[in-house]
């Protein structure tokens, strides 16, 4: 990987006057970018998604003499990390934006035409008049336990796929003894991850002590304890213990509109999907074995809440008690509730 260059660096530290907007549309291959300079001209460029596509953009943009520059882009998976990393070692103000967001500034300005180039202005116009919060790189022993944990799930993918080929039942018994044979080898291999994510935790005080107090919970074992702290990272990033479960998606989402229209009140599901199906199971386990959530189960059901309804109550409940231990640095007890 290119080192950014220091000169680069501090010219972006420095600053040069009003703000500049950035919109960076990823793709696989490469990016767009638009840049929305204080005289309100946009200059577009398209760049490799590549470590040498990176610094050609520092590059142009320290040409553009554009002054401070605040650069968006969406929420797009691992293709956009490596940049947005990039772009912040660099000294420019980054945001991450959740892709809903900008999808519904585009609608509120009946944009019609979509491609690369036009989503990229659509994002520094989203960047120049929202203004979205500053994000910040993980720490990187964070960012190494996020990558070890994603890659169990994309293992844990492949092998239920194969799971199901299985279960169809095909007809050839050299096809059934190919696929039992991946499915042995994605065995093998996810068992190496899992050891590689136990080893990295064990390796970081930092992580290892965060690990000890998210098991202390009744519900949570390592696999999920590991899930937390690659995805949710630093607790310190979130206000409360309700910010926390809106990143993940579990606070509900009302819909009324004037006196005609109640719609059932369903979870948002706006964060990443990870976190929310590694909490399913944990939820489940945690509403027969921990006494504040099978307490919160019972009084849910004499209300008549639907099963559903339950789970997703309990996933959120969950959230809270995870938010206050981390918070607060003690292990779980019983006799209080935490993160409120």
């Amino acid at each position: 990987m290119h080192k950014v260059d220091q000169h680069t660096t501090s010219f972006w530290r420095r600053g040069m006057g009003e703000n500049a907007y950035l919109g960076i549309d990823i793709a696989k291959a490469k990016f767009d970018v638009a840049l929305l300079r204080p005289d309100q001209k946009i200059r577009s460029k398209a760049f490799a998604n590549s470590s040498a596509g990176h610094a050609e953009l520092l590059t142009w943009l320290a040409r553009q003499h554009a002054g401070p520059v605040h650069a968006c882009l969406e929420a797009t998976g691992t293709y956009g990390h490596a940049l947005a990393e990039w772009l912040a070692d660099a000294g420019l103000t980054v945001s991450v934006i959740n892709p809903a967001a900008i999808e519904a500034y585009g609608r509120s300005r009946l944009t019609r035409t979509k491609t690369d180039r036009t989503d990229a202005r659509l994002i520094a116009h989203f960047c120049a008049t929202q203004r979205p919060a500053p994000w910040q790189p993980l720490p990187r022993e964070v960012r190494e336990l996020q990558a070890f944990v994603r890659r169990l799930d994309a293992l844990e993918g492949m092998r239920q796929q194969e799971r199901n080929r299985l279960a169809a039942e095909p007809a050839h018994a050299a096809v059934r003894t190919s696929i039992q044979h991946v499915i042995e080898l994605l065995d093998d291999e996810m068992a190496a991850v899992r050891a590689r994510i136990h080893d990295h935790v064990t390796q970081h005080p930092g992580l290892r002590a965060q690990r000890a107090l998210l098991t202390s919970i009744p519900g949570i074992g390592e696999t999920t304890a590991a899930l937390l702290l690659a995805e949710l990272g630093p607790i310190t990033r979130f206000e409360c213990a309700s910010a926390c479960a809106a990143f993940i998606g579990l606070v509900p989402r009302e819909g009324v509109s004037g006196t005609s229209v109640r719609r059932k009140p369903v979870l948002s599901k706006l964060g990443p999907s990870s976190l929310r199906k590694g909490l399913y199971f944990p939820a489940l386990t945690a509403m027969r074995h921990n006494p504040i959530l099978r307490a919160h189960r019972e009084r849910l059901l004499a209300r008549g809440k639907h099963r559903m309804v339950i789970v997703g109550a309990i996933m959120r409940k969950l959230v809270h008690l995870v938010y206050g231990v981390l918070k607060h640095g003690q292990p779980f007890r019983a006799d209080y509730a935490t993160g409120a």
